[in-house]
């Protein structure tokens, strides 16, 4: 298994080969007798913790990111049984990863407090006026 390389916009990182680790199992679903005998279902693990090739402010934000996925010890799992061949699953499982990664490479923007326009506030107090008027209209007369 060759390393990962993970591209976003200006940065580039390439994850080694000892942080990653894969095994194969039976998959479910369509297959024939072939579901019964081949291991084509792949679970990558990638040692978050453990790895020097992120900063750590990228690992915070890639947990984050990977939610229910990341492990007691700190591994991102991801499974890929999309096809029915190993090699392809295993390529399609490093490209979650590697997609996951380039998400965690972007540093959100701050955001800013403002305040609403004049304009806009008028805007809002008159319609509010106007449905206000619009439901005491509905409402029955004294007769």
């Amino acid at each position: 298994m060759d390393p990962l390389t993970v591209q976003s916009g200006a940065h580039i990182v390439v994850i080694p080969v000892g942080d990653l680790s894969w095994s194969a199992s039976r998959a479910s679903g369509p297959g024939g007798q072939n579901v019964n005998k081949v291991s084509s279902k792949v679970e990558l693990r990638f040692d978050l913790r453990g790895t020097q090739a992120l900063t750590a402010s990228v690992k915070a934000r890639l947990q984050l990111l990977a939610g229910h996925a990341v492990d007691g010890e700190g591994s991102i799992r991801i499974v890929s049984q999309v096809t029915r061949d190993q090699g392809r699953n295993l390529d399609d499982a490093r490209e979650k990863l590697a997609l996951m990664v380039s998400r965690a490479l972007v540093v959100p923007k701050r955001r800013r407090a403002t305040k609403p326009t004049r304009g806009s506030t008028e805007r809002r107090l008159k319609a509010k006026r106007v449905d206000s008027q619009k439901k005491e209209g509905r409402k029955k007369v004294d007769g």
